[in-house]
């Protein structure tokens, strides 16, 4: 692990020690959860977009997946 410097306002350096205490965690580890959060959270976001651009760029057509229907088994 490397240690690096990072400047943070004064509210968010409360917020983040408060927020640590009550997980019980340090200051650092909360931080790097948050980044790691952060990152998977864009991650999803990234994936998401291309997703929507795939469907944009290849809309489904209507009844494309009609022959698949019977094949669903709905429980109730």
């Amino acid at each position: 692990m490397r240690t690096v410097r990072i400047t943070l306002d004064d509210e968010l350096v409360v917020a983040v020690d408060r927020a640590a205490k009550s997980l019980g965690m340090t200051r650092s580890a909360f931080a790097r959860d948050a980044l790691r959060r952060t990152f998977a959270e864009l991650r999803r976001e990234e994936l998401e977009r291309k997703q929507r651009e795939g469907y944009e760029g290849k809309p489904v057509r209507r009844g494309e997946f009609s022959a698949w229907e019977r094949e669903q088994v709905w429980m109730e």
